[in-house]
């Protein structure tokens, strides 16, 4: 999720408002997508947090403030300093009481793992200290949500999920996601680039299943977590269609259809009324037409799949133990590092393309889904090296996908 923003005043977006729907398509595709050379890649990080004696207890957000103390978010201790771990990466908690690691852009993933590694083990340390651990799975397998943190923003992402279900509050407050950036890459192979992230979601979403358990029952799926983001509003959640070719314009066509989440309004509820999407917005549905600030804020409240964020984000990876984090940032990494290799994986998971439902309810056990991992673990292995990494890290990466492969063929 994005940080917390209180007021629309005093951005340098705020003096001009949108003028119109084509105003507002040329300013999505002008800054979704920052072309160039792929060198850069960083990563999110979330985790359930339990006491260590009992992990069913449930969280007191005091003890995890104090835990965390002096990086704790304002959202969770308003006279905390935030201060960055000490990689220079920074904390900070979600609704339900998850930690979550957001990185600085790292110029190879060598240098990402070694820093992500050595911020892990600090914040274990800390928690340790209080009592508290990381979880393992990305969601909750031991307690029914419950939401420890209220901001406006929360209130308004709690009542507009609530239309849709139970699913946006078992997400706001009990999964836990492994979020990968990547860079967009060079114009001409933007499309192609887009176009493989998608087919690729289904068979990374299986093959890296992990929250089969929720709330101390089996749920009957591979990726719970995932199951949440399906169950909610397909308008905010679900894929981006390939429409138009022109992943930008597809982008800002479904920006703009999008409801809006809140409008802020310094010192009142950010509520708004139900269904109203961005372009009813700047048609005056909303009263003063947005700026592109409002404009930017509404993309940041969007949770597709795969999201465009100047860089691309990948956000259909479910959370792994924390000595795990990297397995999946390694192999997404391998299968992008270079173009031959990416138009390979487009080609071999397109017949999986869209099967989002069968892998996250039946992940490896569906056959193709499983045949098309299978592939794509090749071609992880024939590329590992190009990721940086330690021999010795390549080694264990490719175990772990491995395993996960041959318990699929044990089922």
């Amino acid at each position: 999720m994005t940080v917390d923003v209180t007021r629309r005043a005093g951005s340098r977006l705020d003096d001009t408002a949108l003028c119109g729907i084509d105003q507002a398509e040329e300013y999505i595709a002008g800054i979704c997508f920052k072309t160039g050379p792929p060198e850069l890649l960083g990563v999110e990080l979330e985790w359930t947090v339990h006491h260590t004696d009992d992990p069913s207890r449930p969280l007191d957000p005091a003890l995890l403030a104090r835990a965390l103390h002096p990086h704790a978010p304002s959202t969770l201790d308003p006279q905390a300093d935030h201060q960055p771990l000490p990689g220079g990466n920074i904390l900070t908690v979600e609704p339900g009481g998850q930690v979550e690691i957001s990185t600085q852009p790292y110029p190879s993933l060598a240098l990402l793992h070694a820093a992500v590694s050595a911020d892990i083990r600090y914040l274990r340390g800390l928690l340790e200290r209080a009592g508290l651990r990381l979880g393992n799975r990305a969601t909750d397998p031991y307690r029914q949500p419950r939401r420890i943190l209220h901001t406006p923003r929360y209130d308004a992402m709690a009542e507009a999920f609530a239309r849709h279900g139970p699913h946006g509050r078992t997400m706001m407050c009990s999964t836990a996601a492994l979020q990968v950036c990547l860079d967009a890459g060079v114009p001409e192979r933007v499309p192609a680039r887009w176009d493989a992230l998608h087919a690729l979601g289904p068979v990374l979403l299986a093959l890296f299943a992990n929250s089969d358990r929720y709330a101390g029952m089996r749920t009957g799926w591979a990726s719970t977590r995932m199951r949440s983001w399906l169950g909610m509003d397909p308008a905010r959640t679900g894929p981006v269609p390939d429409g138009t070719g022109d992943p930008a314009r597809d982008w800002a066509r479904y920006a703009l259809r999008a409801p809006v989440l809140c409008v802020r309004e310094p010192g009142r509820s950010w509520r708004c009324p139900e269904r109203t999407s961005f372009a009813d917005w700047i048609g005056g549905a909303l009263g003063p037409p947005p700026t592109p600030a409002d404009l930017e804020y509404h993309l940041g409240t969007l949770f597709p799949p795969v999201r465009p964020r100047g860089y691309v984000e990948v956000r259909y990876l479910d959370q792994q133990p924390p000595h795990e984090w990297h397995v999946p940032v390694a192999v997404l990494a391998a299968l992008f590092a270079d173009e031959a290799t990416v138009d390979a994986v487009r080609n071999g998971c397109a017949p999986v393309g869209g099967r989002w439902t069968e892998a996250a309810r039946d992940g490896l056990r569906s056959r193709p889904v499983a045949a098309a991992a299978r592939a794509v673990a090749a071609l992880a292995v024939g590329r590992m090296p190009q990721t940086g990494l330690p021999q010795g890290i390549c080694d264990e990466v490719m175990e772990v996908v491995h395993r996960r492969l041959e318990w699929s063929s044990d089922v």
